[in-house]
């Protein structure tokens, strides 16, 4: 064993608390904070029906986001396509994209982004009050 290598953690979903926001909320699996990744920030999305993570965009960090359960109007640039369990999308660094829920249903995504950005893992801009992207829905 290598002495103060981070060999991993054990993140147990009833143990880890949840992170609310007016659309739904977020569960924070693996993120500098939470486990030391350098990587790997990944992220539980819960979306309730009818709302979404409106149009942003991580400058620095890919992203794949994987539909557990639900039906999601994504959002990849000006391209729209309904994703459901199974499906995924490859967002590559910089890309505008947003996620709404259109099912009747909370949908629940796996966000997967790399490299990890500043000390929580994670960068945001958000552009939904810019064109093109305030005019797309």
């Amino acid at each position: 064993m290598t002495t103060g290598a981070n060999l991993g953690r054990f993140m147990i979903s009833d143990e880890t608390a949840p992170e609310n926001l007016e659309w739904g909320k977020l569960c924070w699996m693996s993120s500098p904070p939470a486990t030391g990744a350098k990587d790997l920030t990944v992220i539980e999305v819960n979306i309730i029906p009818g709302e979404g993570h409106d149009f942003h965009k991580h400058p620095d960090q890919e992203e794949v986001i994987y539909v557990i359960s639900g039906k999601v109007e994504q959002w990849l640039d000006r391209e729209k396509r309904i994703l459901g369990p199974g499906d995924s999308v490859f967002i590559g660094a910089d890309v505008v994209h947003a996620s709404f829920n259109v099912g009747d249903a909370d949908a629940k995504l796996l966000a997967i982004l790399g490299p990890c950005v500043g000390e929580a893992g994670y960068e945001l801009v958000d552009v939904a009050s810019e064109s093109p992207w305030n005019g797309l829905r």
